[in-house]
């Protein structure tokens, strides 16, 4: 039984990462000073060094539970936890540099820094997915198992289900279901049915169980209230899973308003004004260091259509963006010169007469996206982003396409996830909605930098774009 062990376990974690977090700290210090030693390398004492780890060793320690790496290793999944350990470590490197900074240290050895950043990750990671072998060997001889009883069965079950199957690594076992609709004796996924929800102080009486998942249809909420008041009066711990899965298919998440508990459908991370200030500010370095950049091939692509087809150097399209609202987006003129109406008449075909011979290869190679990063620059787009779309598809999407509008939570981007995995132009619009619902729901900077990088490798060039 696992009541009271997590408590324990996370003490022991706390001791064995310290352990860590120093002998990375020592392996650093004697490859900077006895293997790598140069001349007048070690300016400062030994001493100074040493003394360092009694800052070092708490800081670290404070970094990961800020980073939520002494939560449950049911909760937290392998690479999630290593994303935590880099980005924990990253944070510790540069509040080290900017102490550094601070008490005016020149001497302090910054090629040490680094190596004990890089050995401590390393370190850290083997040593969680060791503890994650070990505790998956000790659940798989029947020993520290978090003993379950399910109240109530409903698609909830059913995912609750499936899930812990396909994780025996959590080491959850499941001793039984309660439910009102089946015979006692009926089996669901080899778990038996042993009783219904009346039975729930006797069952809760005779057996020694960790856990209450209660998981009842929503069409048996009205028993929750005895269900929830027999769970307490045991002191049982007890899980709430709504059975929402086909109402609101999405990443909810609970606020607290003063007491009352508030269910948002839909997690929206950029809906945070941290997280919206450091993608700002991502745009803002990135545009303008992107422009810079691109600036010659602006210059080139600007003179070769001026030469090659009369009109303006940029077209101004009408797209909809953060919050519904319209904006105008930039790109190359691609095209021959048209009214208004022609150019809503609908998408470009391949071999589209309306393209000019310098159109096409710019709208190949994505050149004539380039003048969006002064969009970004203004602040109506985003590097990385759910691509803007007409006011007239939107409308048509909107009554189409479910959840199409969920994309105008954020800003639009230049790019964005769905387009490096291949839907770009003429390619599925719900497949599309998919992977920007995705993105929309899992934003992080490692997620932004992800997709910059396949943009660099295969979101340039666009089979799709006539």
């Amino acid at each position: 039984m696992i009541k009271d062990n997590q408590k324990h376990f996370n003490r022991l974690h706390v001791v064995l990462d310290a352990g860590i977090i120093t002998a990375s700290y020592l392996t650093a210090y004697v490859l900077q000073f006895q293997i790598f030693a140069r001349k007048n390398s070690g300016a400062l004492p030994v001493q100074t060094y040493m003394s360092a780890l009694l800052v070092i060793v708490p800081g670290y320690l404070i970094l990961y539970d800020a980073f939520k790496l002494y939560t449950p290793k049911r909760i937290q999944g392998r690479r999630l936890e290593a994303s935590n350990i880099f980005l924990a470590n990253t944070v510790g490197l540069l509040l080290f540099m900017f102490v550094l900074y601070l008490i005016n240290e020149p001497d302090f050895s910054r090629r040490l820094i680094f190596m004990f950043t890089g050995i401590n990750f390393i370190a850290t990671v083997i040593e969680r997915n060791f503890i994650r072998m070990a505790l998956h060997r000790i659940r798989a001889r029947g020993m520290n198992l978090k003993h379950i009883m399910l109240v109530g069965y409903s698609s909830a079950a059913e995912g609750y289900i499936e899930r812990i199957f396909q994780n025996p690594e959590w080491g959850y076992q499941i001793n039984g279901i309660l439910d009102d609709s089946s015979a006692q004796g009926k089996y669901y996924h080899n778990i038996p049915v042993v009783g219904t929800t009346s039975d729930i102080e006797k069952v809760l009486s005779e057996n020694d169980l960790d856990e209450i998942a209660i998981t009842l249809g929503l069409d048996e909420y009205d028993k929750l209230k005895k269900i929830v008041a027999a769970c307490e009066k045991s002191g049982v711990h007890t899980q709430f899973i709504p059975d929402y899965l086909d109402i609101i298919p999405s990443r909810p998440y609970t606020e607290d308003l003063q007491g009352l508990p508030v269910i948002n459908i839909r997690y929206v991370p950029l809906s945070d004004t941290f997280n919206a200030l450091v993608k700002r500010c991502m745009d803002l370095a990135g545009s303008i260091c992107a422009i810079v950049l691109f600036s010659p091939v602006m210059l080139v692509t600007a003179v070769c259509i001026k030469l090659t087809s009369p009109g303006p150097l940029i077209f101004c399209q009408e797209r909809v963006g953060l919050h519904n609202r319209p904006f105008q987006m930039y790109k190359f003129r691609s095209m021959e010169v048209q009214s208004q109406t022609e150019e809503k008449k609908g998408w470009t075909t391949k071999d589209d007469p309306r393209v000019t011979k310098v159109g096409k290869f710019i709208r190949k190679t994505s050149i004539d996206e380039l003048p969006q990063l002064f969009n970004v620059l203004k602040g109506d787009m985003s590097l990385i982003g759910p691509r803007p779309e007409r006011p007239q598809y939107v409308e048509k999407f909107r009554e189409e396409i479910p959840r199409y509008m969920v994309k105008h939570q954020v800003r639009p981007g230049m790019t964005g996830w769905a387009q490096v995995n291949g839907y770009r132009g003429n390619t599925s619009i719900r497949r599309r909605i998919d992977y920007d619902i995705y993105y929309i729901e899992h934003w992080t900077i490692g997620f932004d930098v992800k997709i910059l990088f396949l943009t660099v490798f295969k979101g340039f060039i666009n089979k799709n774009a006539y």
